[in-house]
């Protein structure tokens, strides 16, 4: 990739003095942040866009990266990061969302009244002045990060309350003028391209428009504070008003021009029919503000179910979800440390260092990446547990990392008796991973079969590795090493599979990599 790099600097310098008439669309894989391919010019339709645009190879070689939930709902602690939501729903009206969480909307509403006092006067904006993030240091979140493996960094920039943790141009609720009073997304960037991480930001504003229940008995009519809480009226079924639009515009821009991400991540909502003009003017707008920074960006988007933004015109994100098979095009798993939440909440239940793993290794060989979520706690310390299990992550990295990073997926992705279920919100329904289960990744000779248990016995058998088929024909085997042990393993290859008799003796406690080397490169056939 650096060789790439260095390849292209006669192409970086006749973009700069303005040469870019001679240039070819060859080399388009590269590294955020660097030099690009001949830069077309899009145009706010699906037409020009689908004709200019190409999923960045650089994000498929990235595989792992972390998500960010930090805002004043960690403040109250307690449900999920939607208590500012759920607080003011005193009635059954809830949406596919709500039912989504644990805690039904009356028992927040209850806990906040008895907690905090009345809604009318102790509301969401109130929680703001307590949100100060006294122990916020960037530099030491981007360290845990980088020794967490993770190659990417994306902070929620601002969530469906409506509070940006940036200095924002276009609203007073910011992060810069109130509760913490610092550019968090800011230093973030700052600190974390220091360090040699790609830097997003997400956006969650456009449900911002119906995210608060507007009753009287409520300060979320108060006109005061619209700015916060939308200028939606007490009607649920109003439709997204044009003013409210041309306010997320503005602010989705303002937020692009001021931070240059390399990734933005856009939630729900916009992918609704409200939003339908904005969505090819916003990816053509950011396209070519890419082209004029000189690096490729990318958009990630929730919706694969439907073609709010059509198939390859984004990198497509599942939330909490994964993919039972290859998918050709690069996409995303979402996922939390937490179980039941994304923001801090004092009854945080985390995943352990296992599943986690198992869900990465899972996904890269399906051609996915993993953005893996943390949530620091009000006060801007990242929880211990949460600490731990990214170090946990990164160690494991450090080791097997050579199976993971800049890998792409082979003829099949894997073998073995656990099916994984596909879609949003479906991982509650996986089952843990055996030691049958295998998954692979190749990078040029070389082919990894990554155990996701230790095989039973020491011994196992490759069956997607059995001599002379359409899978193998053009494969012979070098050798096979365990990446753990550094150790080179003995084996034989038959009709049956790719049988290895004695891994050794077992080393670590989490996914275990073969580096498979053959005498030619490998192709997939798919």
């Amino acid at each position: 990739m650096i060789l790439r790099k260095l390849s292209r600097l006669s192409l970086v310098l006749s973009l700069v003095l303005g040469a870019s008439s001679c240039q070819t669309k060859a080399d388009k894989k590269q590294l955020a942040g660097n030099t690009i391919k001949e830069t077309p010019v899009y145009e706010p339709n699906w037409e020009s866009i689908k004709a200019n645009y190409k999923d960045p190879e650089w994000f498929n070689d990235q595989k792992f990266g972390i998500f960010i939930h930090w805002g004043a709902y960690s403040v109250p602690s307690y449900g999920s990061e939607w208590y500012p939501r759920q607080m003011y729903m005193d009635t059954a009206t809830f949406t596919a969302q709500l039912k989504l969480q644990k805690e039904g909307p009356n028992e927040i509403y209850t806990y906040h009244k008895e907690k905090w006092g009345d809604q009318k006067d102790f509301g969401y904006k109130d929680f703001i002045p307590l949100f100060k993030g006294e122990n916020f240091n960037a530099k030491e979140w981007i360290d845990i990060f980088k020794k967490s493996g993770a190659k990417y960094v994306i902070p929620v920039a601002d969530h469906h309350d409506g509070f940006a943790m940036y200095k924002s141009n276009t609203t007073r609720w910011n992060a810069v003028e109130m509760g913490p009073k610092k550019d968090i997304l800011g230093e973030l960037f700052k600190e974390g391209r220091v360090q040699g991480l790609i830097m997003g930001a997400s956006s969650h504003f456009a449900f911002n428009w119906s995210f608060y229940n507007k009753k009287d008995h409520f300060d979320t009519t108060d006109p005061q504070y619209a700015d916060l809480y939308s200028a939606k009226g007490k009607d649920v079924t109003e439709p997204v008003s044009e003013a409210f639009k041309e306010r997320w515009w503005n602010r989705t821009v303002d937020l692009i021009d001021n931070y240059q991400p390399d990734i933005l991540w856009f939630d729900f909502y916009l992918d609704i029919p409200d939003y339908k003009e904005y969505r090819p003017k916003l990816a053509a707008y950011y396209y070519n503000k890419g082209i004029e920074w000189g690096k490729e960006v990318v958009i990630n988007d929730k919706n694969f179910d439907h073609e709010a933004f059509p198939e390859g015109t984004v990198i497509y994100d599942l939330e909490r979800g994964k993919l039972p098979g290859i998918r050709k095009l690069p996409w995303q798993t979402d996922t939390s440390i937490g179980k039941n939440s994304w923001g801090y909440v004092t009854n945080w239940k985390s995943k352990n260092t296992n599943e986690l793993i198992d869900d990465l290794v899972d996904i890269v060989s399906k051609n996915g990446n993993l953005l893996l979520n943390i949530g620091p706690r009000p006060d801007g310390i990242i929880p211990e547990d949460q600490a731990k299990i990214l170090l946990e992550i990164g160690d494991w990295l450090k080791v097997n990392g050579d199976a993971i990073y800049g890998t792409e997926y082979w003829s099949v992705f894997g073998e073995g008796p656990t099916e994984v279920k596909k879609g949003h919100h479906s991982e509650g329904g996986n089952k843990g991973f055996t030691s049958e289960d295998i998954r692979f990744t190749k990078k040029g000779n070389k082919l990894y079969a990554i155990f996701l248990e230790w095989p039973e016995n020491n011994s196992a058998l490759i069956k997607s590795l059995a001599a002379k088929t359409e899978l193998t024909q053009d494969l012979n085997i070098e050798k096979i090493r365990l990446l753990e042990s550094g150790n080179e393993l003995q084996f034989s290859q038959d009709e049956n599979g790719l049988f290895i008799n004695d891994f050794g003796q077992k080393v670590g406690e989490h996914a275990h990599c073969l580096e498979i080397t053959m005498d030619n490169e490998i192709t997939t056939n798919l």
